[in-house]
């Protein structure tokens, strides 16, 4: 999955999408301590993309706590 993939994701649907790739790299993971795993590069794909989808919720967050303390700078000035 691709960042751009990613951004086009609403929250929810990223949420579901990092609980299911957390669930593959465990799998994965299994799979490598039991030698079943012929593709070990699975491993560093997935922990990617479960980065890739922790800063776009991440940089969410950000945003929405500026748009926040903006709007708070906002009433502050409006109140005195």
């Amino acid at each position: 999955m691709q960042i751009i993939e990613v951004r086009e994701l609403k929250n929810d649907e990223l949420a579901k999408e990092l609980q299911n790739h957390e669930r593959a790299l465990m799998n994965l993971r299994f799979r490598g301590a039991t030698m079943q795993l012929s593709d070990f590069t699975e491993i560093r794909k997935t922990r990617r993309t479960i980065a890739r989808i922790n800063t776009v919720l991440r940089e969410r967050e950000i945003v929405a706590e500026m748009a926040g303390s903006a709007g708070a700078a906002s009433l502050e000035g409006q109140v005195e």
